[in-house]
C-alpha cells in the first residue's frame, strides 16, 4: 500500500487539530530529495485538541500497529505525550508529544512555518530547526538527512 499523506493531512485539518509536521515529510516539504514511509506529526497535548485529533484518526480507521489485535487510540494516548506508532487506511502515522529534548509543540510552533499547500494550512518545523533535530538523532538516516537538508539550505541561500 502506498501511504496517502494528503489524505491524512486533510483529515488532520478538516477537525483543525494543531499540529506540527516534523520527520521526513517535513524534510520532503522543505525540498529534500528524499523518501519516508510515515508522517511524523508532533501535536499540541491539550484536551480540546486531542479530542479533534481522536474524531481525525476514527475517520482515518487509525489503531496502534504494532498489536496483533486492533487497539485504537483515546484521548488518555494523546494526553500521555509519548510516541503513538498508528496505521490508517492511508498509512502510517506517527504521533509524537515531545521530540528532540523533550520538545513539544508550544516550544517548536515559532520555530515552524506555516504554508498554505494543497492539503491546506499545513504548519512544518523550519528547515534550520529540522537540521537541528535531525542531529541530535543521530541515527545513521538522519545523518543521510541532514545532508540532504544542509544542501537544501546551501542551495536556498545562493539563490538569495
Amino acid at each position: 500500500m502506498t501511504p496517502s499523506f494528503r489524505e491524512i493531512l486533510e483529515t488532520l485539518n478538516q477537525h483543525e487539530v494543531e499540529y506540527i509536521v516534523v520527520g521526513g515529510v517535513a524534510a520532503v516539504i522543505h525540498g529534500a530529495p528524499t523518501t519516508t514511509f510515515d508522517l511524523d506529526t508532533l501535536v499540541r497535548l491539550e484536551k480540546t485538541n486531542a479530542e479533534r485529533l481522536i474524531r481525525a484518526l476514527s475517520n482515518l480507521e487509525a489503531r496502534f500497529r504494532e498489536h496483533h489485535k486492533p487497539i485504537y487510540p483515546t484521548v488518555e494516548h494523546i494526553l500521555a505525550g509519548g510516541h503513538l506508532l498508528l496505521i490508517t487506511r492511508a498509512g502510517p502515522l506517527d504521533i509524537l508529544g515531545f521530540i528532540g529534548e523533550n520538545q513539544c509543540y508550544e516550544d517548536l510552533v515559532d520555530t515552524s512555518t506555516e504554508l498554505q499547500m494543497s492539503v491546506g494550512s499545513l504548519r512544518v518545523l523550519d528547515l534550520d530547526e529540522l537540521i537541528a533535530e535531525k542531529k541530535r538523532m543521530g541515527r545513521s538516516r538522519d545523518h543521510a538527512a541532514v545532508e540532504l537538508l544542509e544542501a537544501v539550505r546551501r542551495h536556498r541561500s545562493s539563490q538569495g
